[in-house]
């Protein structure tokens, strides 16, 4: 009597590991647990690089940059319980700042789950308001259609995080290994509507005085190119979110810098006088829209892959949801006149429509203050030193590819507003959620992402030392990156504020360790700026070390008060 030989079968485990090949992740950040061993085992014999973390939050972070980077999502792995917990920050700042991550952890047996036992815990409901799908996975069977559903769900726009809890026993269960993840679609943006490209035509052909407003969607559609050609084509200055910073060149003549700021700014002088308002990739997350639509009375062309959020600052005049490239070609084609904002040689348009000499000069203006705050900061020699020098010197160190993460505090308010971009996310910041503590852990997966460019964390001290141990994660991982420690001994933006608005701070400051030795002790090199003159050369041999460094430079917050002083005496940009 012969006997049926039996099926062949894989471990569900690597049916997982298959499915995230098929994807084509190349990196899973994470700690691994006793509940998930069989994944992290089966990693091993995969192309995926697992990159082993100190803190769970960390991964949550490094997912987050890698997936901002790359539009492919992220992977953040942990075990069930604590460590899924310590995800949810970088997951919620991940959906805030609409990039995306699958996050991955245990989760007690399908045995055990329906009761009160060790370590249980609803992950999944903790994980829904945070994030665009979470769900646990009921059989192992449901593996390749779930883990497909997460990427393309996370990677879809608006992206944002995912979250899937795998059951101890569903990830140890054998399965057929005719199982197989299931092909990849792309999800591809439509086509702008005609009809919406001739409604916003017609506004503008009666506009005066309108304004680019360009966001972080505008950088994730890769819309640089069109975004210049349509501002060149139409005369139109641009500006920024700080999110979308570099998406539009600092140094083309029709840059107007970026808002973002806690002041009416000089670039805001620029939205003061405009009648339209034309916003490229734009989320209300990355900024208010009262700041530079106080009135509610602008007229405003919404371009983007999905339509507006509802505020009463934000009135959509004309709304257009496709290809942002597309959109903005097909619109310059239908605009027969140009704005004329900058002197240009092209015939102005007719009288009432055209823009003012004192237009011109305004937008002028704005970008000669905003060059000369930068001018003069590389020639203040205090010590401790100003933020404009730490800017200026960090931008003369930095390439126009390399890539700076500013985490978040006064270092970002200092960054996003001052330093000059030339090229999309070559400045990183938060300002979805704004979440401390994600430019060290980011700048590892920025140097993973794009290996052949400099990536420098710039950070205050109080963000530094809440996840400044994963600079053995980059050492152990041989990840060369640079950290830039803005010193101060306090939390330096919520005096800032306090300041402006008590007239007094308190409870902010702390003790620091001897940041030098500190880095030293995980094997990193640690250099300390004494001088103002040392920042720039010490900076220059830090990115030039190719290993992980360290430089800690002592900054003058006093110049906070100064700054906003004077952009709230400031009644015209001149």
């Amino acid at each position: 009597m012969s006997t049926q030989e039996a099926p062949a079968q894989q471990n569900a485990a690597r049916l997982l590991v298959r499915a995230l090949e098929a994807e084509g992740v190349e990196y899973v950040f994470g700690i691994p647990g006793e509940e998930n061993i069989h994944f992290v085992h089966a990693l091993n014999d995969s192309s995926i690089r697992y990159v082993l973390v100190r803190h769970e939050q960390g991964a949550a972070f490094m997912a987050e940059i890698y997936g901002r980077l790359t539009g492919k999502a992220g992977v953040a792995s942990a075990t069930l319980g604590p460590g899924a917990i310590n995800l949810q920050l970088g997951v919620a700042d991940a959906t805030t700042n609409s990039t995306p991550v699958v996050a991955i952890s245990a989760q007690v047996g399908l045995d055990r789950i329906y009761k009160e036992s060790h370590q249980i815990v609803d992950l999944v409901s903790l994980f829904r308001p945070i994030t665009k799908w979470s769900e646990l996975a009921p059989r192992a069977e449901a593996l390749p259609e779930m883990v497909r559903k997460a990427f393309k769900t996370a990677q879809t726009e608006r992206p944002g995080a995912v979250y899937l809890a795998i059951p101890e026993d569903v990830e140890a269960v054998k399965v057929s290994a005719e199982l197989a993840p299931l092909p990849v679609n792309v999800v591809r943006t439509q086509e702008p509507s005609p009809s919406q490209i001739a409604r916003a035509a017609d506004v503008l052909a009666l506009a005066a005085r309108p304004v680019v407003l360009a966001g972080h969607g505008a950088t994730r559609a890769r819309a640089s190119d069109a975004l210049r050609s349509f501002s060149e084509h139409l005369g139109l200055p641009v500006a920024t979110t700080f999110n979308g910073k570099g998406v539009f060149p600092d140094d083309h003549p029709n840059a107007l810098g970026a808002v973002g700021f806690m002041r009416h700014d000089y670039v805001n002088f620029g939205f003061d006088e405009a009648d339209v308002l034309i916003a490229v990739g734009y989320e209300l997350q990355e900024f208010d829209p009262v700041k530079i639509n106080p009135n509610a009375d602008k007229k405003i062309i919404h371009i983007h892959q999905f339509p507006a959020e509802v505020d009463d600052h934000y009135p959509v005049e004309v709304g257009i949801q496709g290809d942002i490239s597309r959109t903005l070609h097909a619109l310059a084609d239908s605009v027969h006149r140009r704005f004329n904002v900058n002197g240009t040689d092209r015939p102005p348009a007719p009288t009432h429509h055209q823009s003012t000499d004192e237009l011109r000069s305004t937008h002028h203006r704005i970008r000669e203050m905003l060059r000369e705050e930068l001018a003069e900061g590389a020639t203040e020699d205090g010590f401790p030193l100003s933020p404009r020098r730490i800017v200026s010197d960090v931008r003369a160190a930095m390439g126009r590819g390399d890539i700076v993460l500013a985490d978040t505090g006064a270092v970002k308010m200092w960054m996003a507003r001052m330093y000059p971009t030339y090229e999309p996310n070559t400045l990183l910041v938060s300002n979805g959620l704004s979440s401390m503590g994600f430019a060290v852990p980011g700048a590892i997966a920025a140097k993973l992402a794009h290996p052949e460019r400099r990536v420098l964390a710039a950070t205050g001290d109080g963000a530094f030392l809440m996840n400044s141990q994963e600079l053995e994660t980059a050492v152990r991982e041989n990840i060369p990156i640079t950290v830039l420690i803005w010193d101060d001994s306090a939390y330096g933006l919520i005096g800032w504020k306090m300041d402006l608005e008590i007239g007094a701070s308190s409870h902010i400051t702390f003790g620091n360790p001897d940041f030098v030795k500190y880095a030293e002790s995980f094997g990193a090199r640690g250099y300390r700026v004494e001088a103002a003159d040392d920042l720039l050369p010490t900076l220059r041999k830090a990115l030039a070390d190719d290993t992980v460094s360290v430089v800690t430079v002592p900054v003058d917050y006093s110049h906070n008060l100064q700054l906003t002083d004077k952009l709230g005496d400031l009644t015209d940009p001149f």
